[in-house]
């Protein structure tokens, strides 16, 4: 089985169109005809705006899925359940931990905001899914769980850590993915991939065989990657073949330029504003 028809919309991303607000953050927004989902909620007041802006009723969205607890993929989550009393939300466990990026022995608290924490807490028990394996959302719509760490070029893309002393490395184990079926093959959504993008596209076609990747979106994480990491990362899409790859959000604009350059017509960059249709 396939989704009907598949539209996904760049809500909140670092770039944006003109007339709509730019943060770092990330936030997309699913239609599949029969279902709306709100993948990550941005950091900040660019949800609200750009759903205004962009004719999309909050209120109409029936799942919220979580990629991982990081500040600038949950900070606008009091909004989303405020707008709909109906909405189901899936995340893994891991996204309520304290956890913080540690540069030049300089620790910054990057966890879910306390208000973000605050009215998850407050949510009905029964519209809130902790997401501890891979799960199907829909009969088209899955979700990949943990995300197995099996390359050994990728890592997490960050000094993160559990603890403001940097004695417990974050091996961000909450981050997860959604795909969703379509006659054209996977369309894969991520928020940071710190399992690591080619990870995550492994693990989809594991759970779902026999099925190409027909596009991957989101944030790849490869800011600060270095060049055995791209070097990697590009042979590994190649043989992948995904006919659109849409980096945004925590690739870094160096990062997108090589994948460009490397991958051509394949990789269309994306930002605020821009909707893809399946």
């Amino acid at each position: 089985m396939n989704a009907e028809e598949l539209r996904i919309t760049v809500v909140v991303d670092n770039h944006a169109s003109a007339g709509l607000a730019v943060e770092h953050g990330l936030s997309l927004w699913i239609d599949t005809g029969s279902h709306r989902i709100l993948f990550d909620t941005g950091q900040g007041p660019a949800l609200a705006a750009n759903t205004s802006a962009l004719g999309i009723d909050l209120s109409q969205a029936d799942t919220l899925v979580l990629s991982h607890g990081h500040y600038d993929h949950t900070g606008s989550l009091p909004l989303a359940l405020s707008a709909s009393d109906r909405i189901e939300i899936y995340a893994h466990a891991g996204v309520v931990q304290p956890r913080y990026s540690i540069r030049d022995g300089q620790a910054r608290l990057i966890s879910m905001p306390h208000e973000a924490m605050a009215a998850l807490d407050q949510m009905d028990s029964e519209r809130l899914h902790w997401v501890s394996a891979p799960m199907w959302l829909t009969p088209t719509i899955g979700l990949t769980g943990p995300i197995a760490r099996r390359t050994s070029y990728e890592d997490t893309g960050g000094p993160f850590y559990l603890d403001p002393k940097a004695v417990r490395p974050d091996h961000i184990t909450d981050d997860l993915a959604l795909w969703i079926r379509t006659g054209e093959g996977l369309v894969v959504c991520v928020g940071c991939s710190h399992a690591g993008l080619i990870n995550t596209l492994n693990q989809i076609r594991r759970l779902d065989p026999g099925k190409p990747i027909r596009a991957v979106i989101g944030g790849f994480h490869l800011v600060a990657a270095g060049e055995e990491r791209l070097i990697r990362t590009v042979a590994a899409l190649r043989d992948l073949a995904p006919r659109c790859v849409m980096p945004c959000h925590c690739t870094g604009d160096a990062a997108t330029a090589y994948l460009k350059e490397a991958l051509g017509e394949m990789v269309q960059p994306a930002i605020a504003g821009m909707t893809y249709r399946f």
